[in-house]
């Protein structure tokens, strides 16, 4: 599983889809920013995201929290982590219902 990286010129709509492919490969996805710019277009994403799987029966949340990273000039940063989830596992959530396929 790898860290996205969301910038304040990152596109919601892909980075709700790599958020959704990391959901349903991994039963989770990683988020990484820095600024509010940023902060702001990873919260559309998660929420356009959460969207994206719904029809499947999952719902998503996420859990922020603070990390330090190392930039250009071994300058060290403070980002915002957003590790993104399922609320009821991925697997029940993925079990196919009256013959209908799961993902």
């Amino acid at each position: 599983m790898q860290m996205l990286k969301v910038s304040s010129g990152s596109d919601p709509s892909a980075t709700a889809g790599a958020i959704a492919n990391g959901i349903r490969e991994h039963g989770i996805a990683e988020i990484q920013v820095i600024g509010p710019r940023a902060v702001n277009q990873a919260v559309k994403a998660i929420a356009i995201a959460r969207g994206y799987v719904a029809a499947s029966g999952v719902d998503l949340y996420c859990v922020p929290s603070f990390t330090s990273i190392r930039v250009a000039d071994d300058q060290e940063k403070t980002a915002i982590h957003f590790s993104v989830r399922t609320r009821h596992g991925l697997h029940r959530a993925m079990e196919p219902h009256d013959g209908e396929p799961g993902f």
